[in-house]
């Protein structure tokens, strides 16, 4: 039990810099509903599906290609944010990253379901 928790604390490290950065040069001031946040839960679901049947095709068990899946699309919306956050960009946004683990979470759950 104690290995596995390190592991997951070993996997979890490279993400510590992403979050300690996150706003290095400004943050978004929008809402938590619109356009732009319908795309974002749309795109990290396609992509989570997408990524999976990669991942699935590939010969990846089922769960490990739908983790596949979902940290793709997680790691997509991220990259957005941090895109974003740059000087001439929109600024990062938790409220768009939110959304993107949303959309992430139920591409996983519909392709866990459709297997």
């Amino acid at each position: 039990m104690l290995r596995r928790q390190v592991a997951i604390w070993f996997r979890l490290i490279p993400l510590l810099p992403l979050l300690l950065c996150t706003a290095c040069t400004h943050m978004a001031q929008d809402g938590w509903t619109g356009r732009d946040k319908a795309e974002h839960f749309v795109s990290s679901a396609a992509m989570a599906v997408a990524a999976s049947a990669v991942a699935d095709r590939q010969g990846a068990s089922p769960a490990r290609s739908r983790n596949i899946g979902l940290m793709f699309s997680v790691s997509l919306g991220a990259l957005k944010e941090t895109y974003d956050s740059r000087a001439a960009g929109s600024g990062w946004s938790w409220k768009d990253f939110a959304w993107d683990v949303a959309g992430a979470a139920t591409g996983y759950t519909l392709y866990y379901i459709s297997d």
